[in-house]
């Protein structure tokens, strides 16, 4: 997977993010968690088009580091919401499934890029 497929990828989990938001409860337990995972979601893509414009090794290795724990971060907030019975299994696996990828995919260039 090349910068701009992942780019695209981590955008359309921003958007889906955004969509899963959308259709949690009013209530004060959905919209306390959704706030928190449409901040973490939406994290994801920012920062990973952050982190191609790193001006540094560095820079970038950091951003990635960060782009890899909103990620994680979202994926609790998805279990949460399943969990907690605030929605559907069903409703919410895939995109918990897409979270965990992305962690998996960011640790991995991370790691690949220290190495190097």
């Amino acid at each position: 997977m090349n910068e701009n497929e992942l780019k695209q990828r981590t955008k359309q989990f921003s958007l889906r993010v955004i969509k899963l938001v959308g259709a949690l409860p009013r209530s004060v337990e959905g919209r306390t968690v959704g706030n928190q995972l449409v901040r973490s979601g939406t994290s994801v893509g920012a920062n990973y088009r952050a982190a191609c414009r790193g001006r540094s090794k560095a820079e970038f290795i950091a951003k990635l580091g960060t782009v890899e724990e909103e990620a994680d971060e979202s994926a609790f907030w998805m279990e949460i919401i399943i969990e907690s019975g605030l929605m559907e299994k069903k409703l919410v696996e895939n995109l918990l499934q897409e979270a965990n990828e992305i962690v998996a995919i960011i640790a991995a260039s991370r790691k690949s890029a220290s190495r190097h």
